[in-house]
């Protein structure tokens, strides 16, 4: 599988007819509804879960919910505090899951400290969520800047100019630090910062769950085994 940028573009994503049709007739109300009376067996699974996982991402993108690549992400600080935040996916394929942020900031800190983590893709809207655990680790700087060269000029300027995380004293000091780094970029490309990256977690477990009624929900996890690949499993709700 190629690795995919992912764009908040639906049509990048609707290549079969199944979902154009999808994206042309059906609400994400009247998606949640079927789905939730029809349920998720373990037949229908496909054996490897990033393509199970992509099935479920363009069925999420073509209903048209806000953000489908928005994922909560948990880290472990030194002294054991769980943290958690929202970033965005941008890149999957079977190596794991892509998410780009300020190298200094506090979750890119507790990776470098505990590299387990967490995420989250809660599509509450369809009743369906993702979970994955693995380990984060920085990618390429190639890759970095691949993605780098293709976000607005405007977020190119934001990476430069935020000390994410740090204590600023007010918005102006952020403001004038956008103002100062403008100047700096103004007559060319905005460069990769070297603070400023990717971090891919390679999944060791991914559940896929659909909600049903009475809260009698059908749970998937597939878990990676040392020889055999993938193991699915069925949860109790």
């Amino acid at each position: 599988m190629a690795p995919r940028l992912i764009h908040l573009c639906t049509c990048c994503f609707l290549s079969n007819h199944h979902l154009i049709t999808l994206l042309m007739t059906i609400t994400s109300e009247d998606f949640c509804i079927q789905t939730m009376a029809r349920g998720l067996s373990r037949t229908e699974l496909d054996p490897d879960p990033i393509r199970q996982f992509q099935h479920w991402y363009e069925e999420a993108i073509a209903t048209g919910i806000p953000e489908p690549n928005a994922m909560s992400l948990a880290t472990v600080a030194a002294d054991g505090q769980p943290w958690v935040r929202t970033v965005l996916l941008k890149l999957y394929d079977e190596t794991g899951f892509v998410f780009f942020t300020n190298y200094e900031s506090r979750k890119s800190r507790q990776i470098a400290g505990q590299s387990r983590v967490a995420l989250l893709l809660p599509w509450v809207a369809l009743a369906r969520q993702v979970q994955i655990t693995g380990i984060a680790a920085r990618i390429p700087t190639a890759e970095s800047l691949k993605y780098f060269a293709t976000r607005p000029r405007g977020s190119q300027i934001g990476a430069w100019a935020s000390p994410q995380s740090r204590v600023i004293g007010s918005r102006s000091l952020l403001d004038a630090k956008v103002d100062e780094v403008q100047r700096k970029f103004s007559l060319g490309e905005v460069p990769l910062p070297s603070f400023w990256g990717g971090f891919r977690v390679e999944p060791v477990t991914v559940e896929f769950w659909q909600g049903r009624e009475n809260r009698l929900h059908d749970r998937f996890l597939y878990r990676r085994t040392p020889h055999a690949g993938w193991h699915i499993e069925r949860l109790a709700p």
